[in-house]
């Protein structure tokens, strides 16, 4: 069959290639929320009138890039339930045309996505140069009671909770609330945390994961004074952890750790879930409540005829002609 590959700024195209079980970040309303506070799609689709798949994308100061946000765990290409690896090398031989540099991630390697995406662009003619770029925190609670994993966490973790837990007063939300929602904003920006890039898309997927049943909420309280608060979200037997912050003032009450674990207690044991996902970063403290670490990558794949991309090439044949240290 012949593929058709076609370009749109507007991410209607994207529907219905997010499949029943898609995530937070790849369905759908996701892409629409992107493009209704600003950002400008350019949407690569490829079909054989059969299937159809497509890279939701934009373009940066150096190319083409994921259409996402900061905040967002993951990216990939949407194919609905189908293979597209055909699909996908047409369209990465297409975008030839469109740009000379492509950047992709953070992409997975377990659902695929990294694999599929590298060996897509590499057929079509690209270098492609992929390294890891950041780590992804998970937890599979594999059927286990909160009381079970609370078992396996390090004994000085436990001991805190057990020692400041009858001083801080947790209330978790599962439903979005304007006022709960201010108290969070209040908690974020007096807390340590760098200014919120964007906050309105923030609390714009919030409200639409409210809409989807899947919004939590919680916040810690000492004498009545909001000190700490996280946003999560539950949706298909996986809790992600989207926000957290604490004042600093809270620190002697390990208010941020008591909610932790009430929010951990409450997907396990309430919302049943199988997953739970820390998002991505390497701060320590998330190895005391996780139990795997999942890498994240980036791909870079320039084209080696266009003269925009020989700069990048360049540095990165002189990147691997260096010498290496040797240490003694």
């Amino acid at each position: 069959m012949v593929i058709t590959v076609s370009y749109h700024d507007t991410v209607t195209k994207l529907q219905g290639l997010d499949g029943p079980d898609a995530g937070p970040f790849d369905r759908y309303e996701w892409y629409r929320l992107l493009e209704a506070h600003g950002a400008a799609p350019f949407v690569a689709r490829g079909t054989d009138g059969e299937r159809t798949a497509a890279l939701p994308l934009l373009r940066g100061n150096k190319g083409l890039e994921p259409l996402s946000n900061w905040f967002a765990f993951s990216w990939r290409h949407l194919t609905g339930d189908h293979d597209a690896s055909r699909l996908l090398v047409e369209i990465a031989h297409d975008l030839k045309k469109q740009a000379h540099r492509v950047d992709l991630f953070p992409l997975a390697a377990e659902d695929g996505s990294y694999q599929d995406l590298r060996e897509a662009f590499e057929h079509a003619g690209w270098s492609v140069y992929g390294e890891q770029c950041d780590e992804n925190h998970v937890l599979r609670v594999e059927g286990r009671s909160f009381t079970e994993y609370w078992d396996t966490r390090p004994g000085r973790m436990k001991t805190t909770v057990k020692r400041k837990a009858s001083k801080v007063e947790v209330t978790i939300s599962a439903s979005f609330q304007s006022s709960e929602w201010e108290t969070y904003r209040h908690i974020y920006n007096r807390s340590w945390k760098p200014r919120e890039e964007r906050a309105d898309i923030l609390e714009a997927f919030a409200r639409m994961e409210d809409g989807r049943g899947a919004y939590r909420l919680g916040i810690a309280r000492i004498g009545g004074e909001p000190v700490a608060a996280q946003f999560w979200s539950v949706d298909h037997k996986v809790a992600s952890i989207h926000k957290l912050a604490h004042l600093e003032s809270a620190e002697p009450y390990s208010a941020g750790t008591v909610l932790t674990a009430a929010l951990f207690e409450y997907a396990i044991d309430v919302d049943r879930v199988e997953l739970i996902d820390f998002g991505t970063g390497s701060d320590a403290y998330k190895r005391d409540w996780m139990e795997e670490c999942r890498p994240r990558f980036r791909l870079t794949c320039l084209d080696a005829r266009q003269p925009g991309a020989w700069p990048a090439l360049a540095k990165r044949m002189l990147g691997r002609l260096a010498p290496r240290k040797v240490r003694g």
